[in-house]
């Protein structure tokens, strides 16, 4: 019933790098061959984070319009029957694609959009703070050269997040050209009415609906296991241990964050600084409860 379309990208930024000619020569920086691996901290929250994004996944497609989806779905049917030559198949499909629209204007005569499926996207940049602060200096050398196209996959790709999008039928001129199509085929004009069908596929229209930071989502999590941590009495030392990594982790992620420009530089600062006394607090194997409720607030507000 509904199309979800779910892609992930894990991109290591020394790919990245190759894209452009002369980027891997970069002056006064050392790329990795590889991606770098992350800190056991992240890795230990990863089934965390994968549940929430499937948790906004599925509340994104309880938006999706059944009928909509079948109405995209009788489109693409209606294609494939006019490059078999199949006139009689391709309008029948298309009088159910007229059939939805309208039983979808009749519900809502203000829907501008039919959303039809959902599209998850997650750019993971597999790279250190240092590494993205060399790949954005070396962005900035070739910019200041005039060598824009050098600078720009490094730009476009510093990317860590979750995209959510949504592909929608629009209800102003979808129907319309729908109904030009049939008026083709009935005229023999079969190679003009497919041209004209694969044009009104074209105009589904691609939203952005939300953008989620994955240093700030990890953050979050690594705050709530940190928390957990921190109120239990007698800790043994791997816990302390483990806590005080866990943190160094946070760090790092609202760090990652900072230079990939998610959020202003006062936020992090603010971070920063109540994540500090959290440390202070947790040292020595002190224990206690509400420790964690403001920088918790701060980071999922950033989010």
């Amino acid at each position: 019933m509904w199309n979800k379309l779910m892609k992930s990208f894990h991109m290591a930024l020394i790919a990245i790098a190759l894209m452009a000619p002369g980027v891997a020569k970069a002056e006064k920086t050392s790329l990795p061959n590889e991606p770098q691996k992350q800190a056991a901290a992240t890795e230990s929250i990863k089934s965390d984070v994968d549940s929430q994004t499937s948790d906004e996944a599925l509340e994104k497609r309880k938006k999706i319009l059944e009928e909509a989806s079948v109405a995209l779905k009788e489109t693409e049917n209606a294609l494939k029957a006019l490059s078999e030559k199949k006139s009689a198949e391709a309008i029948a499909a298309l009088e159910k694609v007229t059939g939805k629209l309208e039983l979808i204007l009749a519900r809502d005569p203000g829907l501008a959009l039919a959303p039809v499926d959902t599209n998850i996207i997650t750019y993971d940049l597999l790279a250190s703070v240092d590494t993205v602060k060399a790949m954005i200096h070396d962005a900035g050398n070739y910019l200041k050269d005039g060598e824009i196209q050098k600078a720009r996959p490094l730009v476009r790709n510093l990317a860590s997040e979750i995209v959510y999008q949504t592909r929608s039928i629009p209800l102003a001129t979808y129907p319309l050209a729908i109904k030009e199509v049939v008026l083709l085929i009935d005229d023999g004009k079969i190679e003009k009415a497919s041209a004209a069908l694969q044009s009104a596929l074209n105009t589904l229209v691609v939203t952005t609906d939300k953008v989620i930071p994955l240093p700030k989502l990890r953050a979050q999590h690594l705050l709530t296991k940190a928390e957990e941590l921190s109120k239990k009495e007698n800790r043994s030392k791997e816990e302390n241990e483990e806590l005080e990594k866990i943190l160094a982790e946070v760090r790092n992620q609202l760090e990652l964050a900072e230079v990939l420009g998610y959020g202003d530089k006062d936020s992090f600062k603010s971070l920063h600084t109540q994540l500090n006394g959290i440390e202070e607090k947790t040292s020595g194997g002190k224990s206690g409860d509400g420790w964690f409720d403001r920088i918790k607030k701060k980071v999922s507000d950033a989010l």
